[in-house]
């Protein structure tokens, strides 16, 4: 049987995900809590060498099947390296996105076929998947708008009306899921946030006999 507790964190890129995590470690550090923080794709040596693939600027003719598939293969090799050792070593893993992201993306905004994203994804995470995932919700503009600092990859120089597809997709999903997935207004402040997310964290902490 499965140990540990497995968090992930999904949103448009501005959504202040990022903040959150760091705000979730510092309670997890005050707890003496053993965690790892991740992200995807990434995560690993080899994913993050996938990762450079999927997101460099020049990589335009990227087909949304192979996009897929390499977001798939970052995924299984995460999984199997850093993800599943963690949880059976009864830790608390956070992750920045994992499958959800790629229902919304590769599925809602490019239109790929559900079903086949399901399939080659019950292939690449190995029947690990989230205990409870936060998804920190804004529209694009709000998004878009805190993201000027950032260099801008592949995915965050898509046109206006994918990143709505994106939210739509994420939305759809969280319909789906309501007791995994909790909906977190990302443009309440970062204190009110992170009170959101910790309490159910510690509901979920409680619930694994964590604390």
């Amino acid at each position: 049987m499965r140990k540990g507790l497995f968090i992930t964190f999904e949103g448009l890129d501005g959504t202040g995900k990022t903040t959150q995590i760091m705000e979730l470690e510092k309670k997890l550090q005050q707890l003496n809590l053993s965690y790892i923080t991740t992200r995807e794709p990434g995560g690993t040596p080899i994913a993050e060498k996938i990762r450079e693939i999927i997101l460099d600027p020049e990589n335009t003719e990227m087909s949304s099947q192979t996009e897929a598939l390499l977001y798939a293969a970052s995924r299984a090799q995460h999984v199997s390296e850093t993800i599943s050792p963690a949880l059976q070593n009864n830790q608390v893993v956070i992750c920045d996105r994992y499958f959800d992201s790629t229902l919304a993306y590769q599925g809602y905004a490019r239109e790929l076929t559900l079903e086949a994203l399901y399939q080659m994804n019950e292939f690449a995470m190995q029947g690990i998947k989230p205990d409870l995932t936060f998804l920190l919700d804004t529209d694009t503009q709000a998004a878009s708008g805190r993201m000027h600092d950032k260099q801008m990859d592949r995915l965050d120089l898509e046109a206006d009306f994918f990143k709505k597809r994106v939210r739509a997709g994420f939305l759809k999903i969280a319909d789906f899921e309501k007791e995994r997935i909790k909906v977190i207004n990302a443009a309440l402040s970062v204190e009110q946030i992170h009170e959101a997310v910790w309490d159910y964290t510690k509901e979920a902490l409680q619930n694994k006999g964590l604390v």
